[in-house]
């Protein structure tokens, strides 16, 4: 028998363990078994060809409608046309010199078609595909035969939907399952299967009703884990005593010299926030707010509350540009204050000499203020007396790294921040270890932006769009053009199908409508002394156009700014989009969004960009982007935020399992039950050891 650990080299040979290796990256028994079917199809229900996506590997459910042996032009050898249908429209596979192919693909016959799609004289076609026909056995029930639901799983070009199904059969025989995690009461209440029932129904259904089941007991799983996984950290923080930290001199004369008055929301948060820090207990609070919301003061009122004792306080932004932006806003907020508290800044891409003077500020506590990048968290970063870390947009760091910054004091408190807005419900949910606190009223001098989406297809809006952007240039006012890439690849076919940087700042030289424009230029690959340079001159007026990657995208503050003009805008999601728009319209005068696609009206794309048009709520918009486009991994286990830990689970669409799942996670998390156990088998995290952190 082979236990959740085997590796599978041992059960179905090296040849196609390699394969799955190098596509999956599946090595175990128990990463098959969780290899999931991604849809299930029934004989006789054959695919829409009409539906099929073009240049892309597919699986398809086909019958087999006439074939057509011809020989090659010029060369020796023929070619076999097969025509397959789904009763409305027709496809066709191409076999070069595999006439003897014509004894297996006789008309009539059904099966399942592996291969990547293309257009060939109007009508989709297959190359050499690989198949798979029914075989209807005489001693099968030929009526449940036919209402056997077929697993169609995610496959590679090697390895088509059928031949990792037998591979999946081959180890289920074979498989020892781990005694279930879960005691029959539990199951019974969340009336979901035992975890062997649940994997093995998902990939051997006989029944449509068995993988809706087994699918239920995944998702509740996956449920459990992350909740669980979230209150022993909530457990662990609630048992971290702490000194407490109270505001008092320094917070008194900040608020004293602030230029306006806190809005409501902020006086609320900011209250939350010092009723943390004076309790004792690790503060672990998540700040969201909408763009223009005022994050940055009310961390920064945070940090003043936590040092009026000599101590430190640090904050950590995703990039370069953000790090250096807070430097300056917060050394602007500070005015006389900031000749006491000495801010200093870390980047990476400081000259050594300049690193070396911040460490030495830091480990002193010359330095009660810490602005930096990923640098802080390195181990040659040590602090003085670090009593309150803040972590700017969450979603860019891991859990280990926020762990890491925090582990560099005593019991640190934590202040996570995001400019992304995730519905109230929503965060509570996925941030389960955190207290969130929402800034969901905006400042009364911000200004509405009027955001438009444009057809590239039609020549005269985007000639208007850089004759609107010029018009705002000669208003005394400066622009953002945002494109999604910095340089075009060799691989590109030069038709201007995605917008690149430096090209697009070279076009824009030559522009009739630029003629007497300043422009500047913008990326992720520039040397920080440029960058830092770029964004000076544009900041102060020496620029007016600055066209740029989405290096921007949060932190940039230059109230001038009235026009952003954003390229192939369907390629970002709603939140970035929205995060983009609010570098415009900061200062008194109106401003203009103006989101360039070559999508079709009719497109979900066109329509996903229209709602930009209608609101400028980010918390609206936030909602519609993660059910347009998935969540991502916004538990933040997964330091890229691009891809989800979870394979089933939907944090959005599965509300309703999160919910019925959340008594029983309390319930389980005040007994003296294996929880380790029951997370690794309910959620596993490859190569990860979440439970264990701080």
């Amino acid at each position: 028998m082979a236990t959740f650990d085997t590796t599978l080299d041992q059960l179905i040979g090296e040849k196609t363990a390699k394969q799955l290796a190098r596509a999956f990256g599946i090595k175990t028994v128990e990463q098959l078994l969780r290899h999931y079917p991604r849809r299930y199809l029934q004989r006789g229900q054959l695919t829409p060809i009409s539906q099929l996506p073009i240049d892309e590997n597919v699986t398809i459910l086909a019958e087999v409608e006439k074939l057509n042996t011809r020989p090659l032009k010029g060369k020796k050898g023929s070619i076999l046309e097969v025509t397959i249908t789904d009763g409305s429209a027709n496809a066709k596979l191409t076999f070069f010199n595999q006439a003897w192919r014509s004894n297996q693909l006789i008309p009539g016959s059904q099966g399942l078609f592996a291969g990547k799609t293309s257009m060939f004289s109007g009508q989709i076609q297959l190359a050499h595909p690989d198949y798979e026909l029914f075989d209807e056995s005489s001693e099968v029930d030929p009526e449940a035969w036919a209402k056997t639901p077929i697993p169609i799983y995610p496959a590679s070009s090697t390895l088509p939907s059928w031949r990792i199904q037998k591979v999946v059969e081959k180890v289920l025989a074979e498989a020892q399952f781990p005694e279930e995690p879960l005691e029959q009461g539990i199951l019974d209440e969340l009336g979901i299967l035992t975890l062997e029932q649940a994997l093995t129904l998902i990939h051997r259904p006989s029944h449509p009703r068995d993988f809706e089941q087994a699918t239920k007991t995944l998702k509740t799983h996956e449920a459990l884990g992350l909740l669980l996984e979230f209150g022993l950290v909530r457990k662990q923080l609630e048992q971290s005593k702490v000194k407490p930290r109270k505001p008092g001199e320094i917070l008194e004369k900040f608020d004293k010299n602030l230029p306006y008055q806190l809005t409501g929301a902020q006086q609320k948060v900011a209250a939350e926030i010092e009723h943390d820090l004076a309790s004792g207990i690790a503060m672990n609070r998540l700040l969201q707010g909408d763009v223009g919301s005022g994050k940055t003061v009310v961390a920064l009122r945070a940090m003043l509350a936590s040092i009026e004792d000599g101590s430190q306080a640090a904050i950590i932004a995703p990039t370069e540009v953000l790090a250096t932006q807070h430097f300056i806003a917060i050394n602007q907020m500070l005015g006389e204050l900031s000749q006491q508290l000495q801010p200093v800044l870390l980047t990476g891409q400081m000259t050594q000499t300049e690193q070396r003077k911040a460490l030495l500020k830091i480990v002193s506590g010359t330095a009660q203020i810490v602005i930096g990048t990923h640098s802080l968290i390195s181990e040659r970063v040590e602090f003085f007396d670090l009593s309150l870390a803040v972590i700017d947009e969450q979603h860019r760091f891991g859990v280990e790294q926020r762990e890491a910054l925090r582990s560099k004091g005593e019991n640190v408190h934590t202040l996570i921040m995001t400019a992304t807005p995730i519905p109230r419900t929503l965060a509570v949910t996925i941030f389960g270890d955190l207290s969130v606190s929402v800034l969901d009223e905006k400042p009364r001098d911000r200004q509405k932006i009027s955001t438009h989406v444009v057809n590239v297809d039609q020549p005269g809006h985007v000639s208007r769009v850089w004759e609107r952007v010029s018009e705002e240039v000669k208003a005394g006012s400066q622009a953002f053009v945002v494109c999604p890439r910095i340089e075009l690849s060799d691989q590109d076919s030069g038709d201007g199908a995605s917008a690149a940087a430096i090209e697009v700042f070279h076009s824009l030289g030559s522009n009739p409508y630029m003629k007497d424009v300043r422009l500047g230029l913008l990326h992720g690959k520039m040397p920080a002394d440029e960058k830092s340079a770029v964004m000076a001159e544009f900041a102060e007026g020496q620029l007016d156009v600055l066209v740029s990657t989405t290096v921007i995208e949060v932190g940039v503050d230059v109230p001038n700014a009235t026009a952003m003009v954003i390229l192939d805008a369907d390629r970002f999601g709603l939140a970035q989009l929205h995060q983009l728009r609010g570098r415009v319209g900061r200062g008194s005068k109106p401003a203009i969004c103006l989101l360039l696609t070559k999508s079709d009206a009719e497109s979900e794309s066109y329509q996903r960009l229209s709602a930009m048009e209608s609101t400028d709520d980010g918390f609206e918009l936030s909602e519609l982007d993660l059910l347009y486009r998935k969540e991502g991994d916004v538990t933040g286990f997964n330091q890229s935020g691009n891809k989800s830990r979870l394979k089933l689970l939907g944090v959005v669409k599965d509300q309703e399992v999160i919910t019925t799942a959340q008594p029983i996670a309390k319930k389980i998390l005040n007994t003296d039950a294996d929880i380790e156990a029951i997370v690794k088998l309910c959620s596993p995290i490859d190569d990860q050891k979440v439970i264990s952190r701080g």
